[in-house]
């Protein structure tokens, strides 16, 4: 018979049992550092987490790493990507509607990038499949933890809906197009929900209002009817998971929420009196500001297409005011980017914007423990704990005093390890388990 290593040569070693000594631990709950640790990764779990004086022996074939005083944070969560948008194209039109087979190839590419940049976990809110999932789990390339839709429902002419007011193609109930999966009335809804759950979809991303990036919707409208959103949540819960919506406006953030939606993507135009509802209802809530100071951006000129630059700019200016309002109500907030194509090399510049209005510790909750929450990994994911996964960034500054360290990735990130594998290694000679091959690209570039 023969051994699995012969039939998936990618197949991930086996785990090795690494001892860092002298590490100083940011808790991520409390704010709180814990000076002078020891932590134990065994398994791809982290065993134990204990004062250095009181740690007890490593084992004999432990790997032994002096952290001489660095930061140790959870591995980082960014709960809004899409990776079938991929680099290489000049303007959105193409990032969206490049052809498959050009975009499952360079996907890979930008895994590792997400990866390199301290991101152990993304959830993907429309575009990435099962296979790519499946790759990253196997080993075939590094990439960060994957959690999936499928495909984003939209109606006919709403923010999945790429053609023009021109185009007069038909597209009929199922119809895809790269991101999304078009579907009208309550069956087509049904039916799309099973089929992406079928498909491997972890959660349901529903298209609520309009957005900035399809030609023919507008960003004030609602898409879905009240009976459709419903349906698809029930077909959702009735899977054990649940549905996010893209949506603006109080108007559509209420018309999801009422009707069963548990997470809101964006919602630039948030008030206090709907900020406050979503609270109270338990709803989550990822903004993604640096998309469109990305896209409004000189560094991309020509970007977008004309009829979605004034749309851009609308809710750019809505962003960080609508980021106070939600905080202010107690909204549980998740870190996001929803950036698209090469744009993708800002992700870790969404921490500068907020930070303008979100205190250090809030700001790093929404990428660990609030992200982790969302996911309903709140008992594995975001926090440097025994039973935890191993998912952990050494850092030399602390990020509560600067979250802007991690916009220097090359200067500052100093270890990354997922899952109990060391990705990035600039630790006293230490070696990479895996190392990710392609070259980190800045932000600042």
């Amino acid at each position: 018979m023969l051994s699995e290593r012969l039939v998936k040569p990618w197949k991930l070693p086996k785990h090795k049992v690494y001892v860092f000594q002298n590490g100083n631990v940011i808790d991520t709950v409390t704010g709180n550092v814990r000076h002078k640790c020891t932590i134990t990764v065994r398994r791809g779990l982290i065993a134990s987490v204990e004062d250095d004086d009181a740690a007890k022996p490593p084992v004999e074939d432990a790997t032994i790493i002096d952290l001489e005083g660095r930061f140790v944070c959870p591995g980082l969560i960014d709960c809004h990507v899409h990776l079938m948008a991929v680099p290489g194209f000049s303007d959105l039109g193409k990032a969206f509607s490049n052809d498959h087979d050009v975009s499952l190839l360079r996907q890979p590419y930008l895994c590792g990038q997400i990866l390199g940049r301290g991101f152990t976990t993304v959830r993907d809110c429309g575009g990435a499949l099962l296979a790519l999932k499946e790759a990253i789990e196997d080993g075939v390339f590094p990439g960060p933890r994957l959690f999936i839709s499928g495909h984003a429902l939209s109606q006919t002419g709403g923010h999945g809906d790429t053609r023009g007011p021109h185009d007069r193609s038909q597209c009929c109930g199922g119809h895809t197009t790269g991101l999304g999966r078009l579907c009208d009335g309550v069956a087509e809804c049904a039916k799309a929900v099973r089929e992406e759950i079928r498909s491997g979809a972890d959660f349901i991303k529903i298209m609520g209002g309009g957005g900035v990036s399809t030609p023919t919707d507008k960003i004030e409208h609602l898409q879905f009817t009240p009976e459709e959103i419903r349906t698809m949540s029930m077909c959702a819960a009735n899977a054990d998971t649940w549905v996010t919506a893209h949506a603006y406006t109080p108007e559509a953030i209420r018309h999801c929420v009422d009707n069963g939606a548990r997470g809101i993507e964006h919602g630039n135009f948030v008030d206090a009196p709907t900020a406050k509802y979503m609270a109270e209802k338990g709803v989550f809530l990822t903004p993604t500001l640096i998309t469109y100071a990305e896209m409004a951006s000189p560094r991309w000129p020509n970007y977008l297409p004309p009829e979605s630059v004034a749309k851009n700019q609308v809710v750019l200016q809505a962003g960080l005011q609508s980021l106070k309002i939600a905080a202010d109500a107690g909204v549980t907030i998740c870190y996001g980017t929803d950036l698209l194509g090469p744009l993708t090399v800002a992700q870790t510049r969404e921490f500068a914007l907020r930070s303008e209005v979100m205190s250090p510790l809030a700001l790093l909750q929404t990428a660990t423990i609030n992200a982790a929450k969302l996911l309903r990994q709140e008992t594995s994911l975001g926090q440097i704990q025994p039973g935890f996964k191993a998912d952990i960034l050494i850092l030399e500054k602390n990020p509560l005093e600067d979250m802007t360290v991690f916009d220097h990735s090359s200067d500052f990130l100093v270890g990354i390890m997922k899952d109990g594998y060391l990705y990035k290694s600039k630790l006293g000679g230490i070696q990479e388990d895996i190392p990710i091959v392609s070259k980190i690209l800045k932000p600042s570039l």
